[in-house]
Formats: C-alpha cells, structure tokens, sequence
C-alpha cells in the first residue's frame, strides 16, 4: 500500500508578539448611567468598570482587527506572507458569511493563507491559541496569527441592566511561531450546552427580520448571578487543570490573565487559585471594558506594557463566556 506524505513535526509553539487595538471614544460610567436609572457607584462595585473604549459608528470589528495584527506582526518581526494561517474569535462580524478572518487576510497582505473564524465568545482566543499550537508542532503552519477583535457596542442596548454597561470595543492580536520548546501548554477546554441561555442575544435575528418594525434589534443579555456562580466555582477549577496540565504549580507562574469580564470575577478567580504574591494579575477591564473574545489579548498586551520584566514568563490565560464555553491554558510570554 503506499503511504501518504504527511507534514513535518517541531517540538513546540510560542506566542512571538501581541498587538492591540482599542476603540477610539472614551465612555464613562456617568455617560451611561441615566437609561439604566444606576450610578458611577454601582457600576465600579459591581464591575471594576470606571471607562470602556468604544468605537465611532464608520469602525468595525475588521478595522480593529487590522490595527491589532498589523502591530502584531511588526512587533513579531516577521512579514504578513509568512502567515500560514489566519484565526479570528468574534461575534461582531457584519454579515453571517464570509469570514471576518478572509477579508482581514486580504487587507494585511497575507493571502493566501487559510482564513476562518471561531464561534466561541469569550473562550474564542483560548481556543485559536490551541488551534494554532496544533498547527505549527505538526507543521500544517510556519506562524500563525491569532486574533479576538469585536465591536460589542452594536449589539449593546442602553436600558440594559445586566451586561449592557460592560461592553466594549477591541481587538487584540497574536503571533505564534515554532519554538524549540513547548510554549503553550495543553489546553484544558469544553462546553456546557445547559446553559445555553444563559448569555446571549435577546432576540434570534428571524424574529427582527420578520416582526415588520415590532421586534428590536437583537443585543445581548445575560442573567448574572448565574453566571457569577459558574465563572467563580467551575472557572476555577478549569483553571487549576490548565496548571496541573502544563507540569507547574502556581509559584511557577508570572502572571495571570483572565477574560475580562468582571473585576469581581477576576479577583475571587486569583483567591482560589491561592495565586502567591508575586503573580501579576490582569485587571485592563477597569479602563477597557469587556471585549469578549479580544479581552485575553489586550490584557495581556496591557500588562506586558506595565510589566515589561514578565517577557519570557508564564502565564495562565482563561476564557469563559457564552455557550457556556471555556478554556485555558498556560503560556509562555514573548
């Protein structure tokens, strides 16, 4: 019988460069407050929130998405025709198809490379970063450029008291090239299709469609405390997986870097991980806002630009978010 060529094998992945792209307007927690009959107050308790940057009306998620992967790629030294692959996590593009990942590959000059983008919310970075270590150990890809890029202000309803006033816009960005080493760990990563429900658009796109002017727009919505729960005690646990996983402890880690989608969270997250001292901890939500899927990647691009000293550090990244979808991972910074 004869055998099938099959590509090369290298021993590891690591993330090269981040790149990072934030709207361009400034909205306050006192721009906001009147539809939602709350205050500046409430909203840093509840959220850590004190700003988020959103984008003027001509912006999409795809321009953002250029901004972050152009500053990705430079800062990885590397040129957009050496991309194998292109990975966009969002849920903000303007039309159900095609890609937001095709038409970015065309705008940074990386066709012909493969272009595709992952439905999976706030878990959608975490998952591209798998897809991409997979890739390039196996050799179906030299480098690949991994995105979260999102414009969650038009699907933000102003009355919304659950999850209107976290939203934000952004894209972040990351190159991964070959590394003689593993510089990402296994990916620890799921779903829970119970809870469905629990996170997501108000409204199916049918029913605006066909409610002749009754039916608005959909925009999203969650039921918090739900989520809370599930974030904190289940996240938690995916989180110590994804460090036993990668053959570490915690003391091993320089920093960590959640979704950003709650300071809450993010805090009671680190308490249960018993994270030491010295692991510096991602908070960008405080002037950023949630992005979803972009929230990993500019965290992280955020913290690097404070702690320039954690290049070459762990560190343990998680997504979660509708779906319910998760993942996680540990990293090696660039």
């Amino acid at each position: 019988m004869t055998a099938l060529n099959q590509s090369g094998t290298r021993p590891g992945s690591r993330i090269l460069a981040y790149g990072a792209a934030r709207g361009d307007v400034v909205v306050t927690n006192d721009d906001i407050i009147g539809p939602i009959d709350s205050s500046d107050e409430w909203i840093r308790q509840r959220t850590g929130v004190i700003e988020r940057r959103r984008a003027s009306a001509d912006v999409e998620a795809v321009d953002l998405a250029v901004e972050a992967a152009n500053d990705a790629i430079a800062r990885a030294g590397i040129r957009p025709d050496q991309i194998g692959a292109v990975l966009v996590s969002t849920i903000s593009n303007t039309v159900q198809t095609p890609s937001l990942a095709a038409l970015l590959t065309d705008r940074i000059g990386a066709t012909p490379a493969p272009a595709y983008d992952i439905s999976a919310a706030c878990a959608g970075f975490t998952y591209g970063i798998a897809q991409a270590d997979s890739f390039i150990r196996t050799g179906l890809a030299e480098y690949v450029l991994v995105l979260g890029a999102e414009k969650l202000s038009t699907y933000a309803k102003s009355t919304d008291r659950t999850i209107s006033f976290l939203l934000a816009d952004g894209a972040g960005a990351a190159v991964l090239g070959p590394a003689d080493e593993p510089g990402v760990s296994p990916t620890v990563w799921g779903s829970d299709g119970g809870k469905w429900g629990v996170v997501g658009m108000d409204n199916p796109l049918s029913a605006y469609r066909d409610g002749g002017g009754e039916v608005d727009w959909p925009t999203l919505r969650q039921e918090g405390p739900i989520v809370f729960r599930w974030a904190v005690w289940e996240m938690a646990k995916v989180a110590q997986q994804a460090i036993d996983a990668a053959g570490i402890t915690a003391d091993d880690l320089a920093a960590f870097i959640p979704h950003q989608a709650n300071m809450r969270i993010i805090d009671e997250l680190a308490k249960q991980l018993k994270l030491p001292e010295h692991v510096e901890i991602a908070r960008d939500i405080a002037t950023t806002g949630n992005t979803s899927a972009a929230s990993i990647p500019l965290a992280a691009h955020a913290l690097m630009l404070d702690h320039p000293d954690l290049s070459g550090g762990l560190a343990l990244q998680i997504g979660f978010g509708a779906g319910l979808v998760f993942g996680a991972q540990v990293v090696r910074l660039p």
